[in-house]
């Protein structure tokens, strides 16, 4: 096995490895492997030291060593010396159990055992903003509705073009290809597939929009929510399952109103039901709860759910069915973990199956104008204290991940608000100073 990618490096010429792992932040990590050594970092993982990324370690815990999947290997489109692979981390002959990707790994082997294989397709929305980040790249978009605007997609043609080449270069079937609904904001769509290879992709498509757009003489972000009269970057998730060949969805009923199954209820119910828990999950920084609790944005809406409802094909609620067969999670932001937030869905749909959840019925009305019409349906927390609150007593995520690991991320997270917390901001000058 561990020749495999020495073979595949003579094949393809490949001269470096990116060995990658992610955080529990999000954060992408890696090491430059030459060839020559990469047989023996495929056997014995690169070596890295945890307390320097977000995972929870101190300086006096051993090396942790980060074992390739070749399985995940990427050539880079813009230089072909190199391949970038993610890895799962290891430490003292084990998995490191918080490690987003091996989370993601144990949740999918728990699903297969009941004969369940989940697959994700994301939207993942970015800026296109000046290299410090202060405004948009494009000083020409300023519609008050820029969404589809063929003049702002196509002065940045160049980016997309070389981002949607280098997709199509790597086999994802990328499809299409927007302006989104923000001045500067852009979506590109590619297929669905099994939620592991989606979450990799993910993980790859933020270091390939940033590279692309630095190449460009831009800055590329997915952070949440960048500018606060515009609509935030999403990172909707579109969520079915199938049997365990992948041949049979799972959640497809055609005779149903909306389409799907009881298990495609069961399991959206299960979502439901943990989600308030799991905003620190999908919603995981300070700033992503000045999208999903936003006012209204110039172009007229936040596209944003504040609740927990669902829906048909209504982008007004945290849930829609756009058509048969599968839903889309809208909940989810720039910032999410690409493995954590499947890993999240995934425990939650699998708690919503085993206990047969119900969703309850649908709600057909625009949750921006009649949201006082829903009745009493949970709502989102309005930060991320709140949230972390709420995720800590989720005793279906720690019972599915491990209560350690849980609480490890709740710590880290803790020091992040508590950082924010102490900053003195410009407003309560403004408002406070002569209290």
């Amino acid at each position: 096995m561990a020749s495999s990618l020495s073979a595949i490096a003579k094949a393809k010429k490949i001269k470096y490895f990116l060995v990658s792992f992610v955080d529990l932040f999000g954060h992408l990590r890696s090491k430059l492997v030459p060839t020559r050594a990469i047989d023996g970092m495929h056997k014995d993982g690169a070596g890295f030291a945890g307390f320097a990324a977000w995972l929870d370690m101190t300086p006096a815990d051993p090396d942790m060593f980060g074992k390739p999947d070749a399985s995940s290997l990427i050539q880079l489109p813009w230089n072909k010396e190199v391949a970038w692979l993610a890895s799962d981390l290891w430490m003292d002959g084990k998995e490191v159990e918080a490690s987003p990707r091996v989370i993601l790994k144990k949740q999918l082997r728990t699903s297969m055992e009941k004969g369940y294989r989940m697959k994700t397709g994301v939207e993942c929305e970015y800026f296109l903003t000046s290299l410090d980040g202060s405004e948009l790249s494009d000083d020409k978009d300023a519609q008050s509705k820029p969404c589809y605007d063929q003049q702002a997609l196509m002065r940045r043609f160049p980016v997309i073009k070389e981002i949607c080449d280098y997709m199509l270069e790597l086999g994802w079937g990328p499809y299409q290809n927007d302006h989104e609904d923000a001045n500067g904001q852009f979506e590109m769509n590619w297929d669905y597939d099994d939620a592991l290879k989606t979450a990799d992709r993910h993980v790859f498509f933020k270091y390939m929009v940033k590279t692309v757009a630095e190449k460009h003489g831009f800055r590329a972000t997915f952070m949440p929510k960048p500018f606060a009269h515009l609509t935030g970057n999403g990172c909707h998730t579109h969520v079915s399952v199938w049997d365990k060949t992948g041949k049979k969805n799972l959640f497809l009923n055609k005779r149903d109103n909306l389409g799907i199954s009881k298990l495609a209820y069961n399991f959206l119910g299960g979502v439901m039901n943990s989600a308030v828990g799991l905003c620190a999950i999908f919603n995981p920084t300070v700033n992503s709860y000045k999208r999903i609790n936003a006012p209204v944005t110039s172009s007229g809406a936040t596209w944003s759910p504040n609740a927990v409802t669902y829906s048909g094909n209504n982008r007004t609620h945290m849930v829609r069915v756009p058509e048969a067969g599968r839903f889309e999670i809208r909940l989810m932001d720039g910032a999410v973990n690409p493995y954590l937030g499947q890993a999240a869905i995934l425990a939650a749909g699998l708690d919503g199956v085993a206990k047969k959840r119900n969703p309850g019925e649908p709600l057909h009305i625009n949750m921006y104008t009649e949201g006082h019409k829903a009745g009493d349906v949970p709502r989102l927390p309005l930060n991320l204290l709140d949230a972390l609150r709420l995720l800590e007593k989720n005793e279906i995520i720690k019972s599915a991940w491990g209560d350690s690991t849980v609480q490890s991320y709740v710590k880290l997270k803790m020091m992040e608000w508590n950082d924010y917390s102490s900053q003195l901001s410009e407003w309560e000058r403004a408002n406070t100073l002569d209290c």
